[in-house]
């Protein structure tokens, strides 16, 4: 496969290879042999055991980022279909190694998850190494009992559960949790053919109220376990996201039941500065079985409505786009309608507001002077030299009142 483009964040190394090349494995592996393939490598090129060789480092990388996309069955479906630009378009997380950091990157990378970007590390190789060669001290955990500890930074402490034929037919759960908040993984390890242990699955620490805590179930069916990082990062840049991926982070566990013998689990101290206190304990699900339904059928209920959500994803962001669209539009047609009454209600106040001018000569006389009012201009037009007119006017009015006019002096 040709080389893809360069990732924008840190996470992911470039150019990048095909996953499948960089672990040695075939497109139709199994998820066993990849992760077998993907332990080797890791081990082989992990920063601890290779410090003054600057280039392992960056192939450790491109092994992990290789791994979290084929030992994911929905990337791995995604990159099978249309190569590195689906995981661009979805968004990629790949874990991050800090047990070798030095204290400056250590406390960056520490500020950074306090401010909820999601940081997820891996197991040290120290503590890797030593549980393949079996040099690991396991102290025993009976079921239904509970230990508690203080573990350092970036070390672990391994117990061994044993289990009945009953007991693993009704399902056992391992738990852990920290009053101090205490940030911690709870590992199960696989009997390796070289007679160590081979780590299976981590399940990093959440906070949930005034605890941290972790757990790890073996019931008679697939179980599930929720990544909170999944797609986090994609999350940020797109707010809405955070909808539509909050189901994706439920994955289903590589081991979902144990067989009847002893098993092997840790509590890795997760803590950038301090150690992690903890307490750990067995249990078996004999009296949970109301529970262990109820989960099933809640599991299966989340995973038909992830498929739905993925397809209701595509018909919303249809919808939002035809939404912008018809938005813009009728803030367009708005301002357009709001200018053309604008323009209207100006053109109307120039004839109801404005005064019309004087016509020319009206209320003046040629030489300046004002003319006298209508009222009086009609009497003066009326009146005849004589002043007949108001002596006509005065009989009138006397005839009118029967009053005589040789009367008007004796009156006045």
């Amino acid at each position: 496969m040709k080389t893809g483009s360069k990732s924008e964040g840190p996470s992911a190394p470039a150019p990048r290879r095909d996953p499948y090349e960089v672990l040695s494995v075939s497109r139709d592996s199994t998820d066993q042999d990849i992760k077998t393939a993907y332990r080797k490598l890791a081990l082989k090129y992990h920063p601890d055991k290779n410090g003054s060789n600057p280039e392992a480092s960056e192939l450790f990388k491109e092994v992990a980022y290789s791994y979290s996309i084929l030992s994911d069955p929905e990337k791995r479906r995604q990159y099978d279909s249309a190569g590195f630009e689906a995981l661009d378009a979805s968004g990629m997380d790949m874990e991050i190694d800090l047990s070798n950091l030095g204290t400056v990157n250590t406390m960056f990378a520490a500020l950074f998850s306090k401010l909820g970007v999601p940081i997820k590390t891996t197991v040290s190789a120290n503590v890797l190494e030593e549980a393949l060669n079996g040099t690991v001290t396991v102290r025993p955990l009976p079921i239904g009992t509970s230990v508690s500890g203080k573990v350092d930074k970036q070390c672990a402490h391994f117990f061994g559960v044993t289990i009945n034929e009953e007991q693993a037919q009704a399902g056992i759960a391992i738990r852990v949790t920290s009053t101090s908040q205490s940030k911690f993984k709870l590992l199960f390890f696989e009997h390796d053919v070289s007679g160590g242990y081979s780590l299976a699955i981590q399940e990093d620490s959440e906070k949930t109220g005034k605890v941290t805590s972790a757990g790890l179930y073996f019931l008679h069916f697939q179980v599930y376990r929720m990544d909170s990082t999944v797609n986090a990062l994609a999350m940020a840049k797109d707010p809405e996201a955070a909808f539509f991926k909050s189901l994706e982070g439920l994955q289903p566990c590589e081991v979902s039941e144990l067989k009847a013998g002893t098993h092997i689990f840790a509590v890795y101290g997760d803590n950038f500065f301090k150690t992690a206190a903890y307490t750990i304990e067995a249990l078996c699900t004999k009296d949970y079985a109301e529970t262990t339904e109820k989960l099933k059928d809640v599991e299966a209920q989340i995973l038909r409505k992830r498929n739905e959500l993925r397809q209701f994803e595509t018909e919303y962001r249809k919808a939002l786009a035809r939404f912008q669209e018809v938005t813009k539009r009728y803030n367009e047609e708005k301002q357009s309608v709001d200018e053309l009454l604008k323009q209207r209600d100006g053109i109307h106040a120039s004839f109801t507001i404005t005064k019309a001018p004087n016509p020319i000569g009206a209320g003046v006389t040629s030489n300046g002077s004002s003319s006298k009012s209508t009222g009086d201009s009609s009497k003066v037009e009326n009146q005849g030299d004589d002043g007949t007119s108001d002596e006509k006017e005065r009989s009138f009015k006397k005839r009118w009142f029967n009053i005589p006019r040789g009367s008007d002096k004796k009156l006045g």
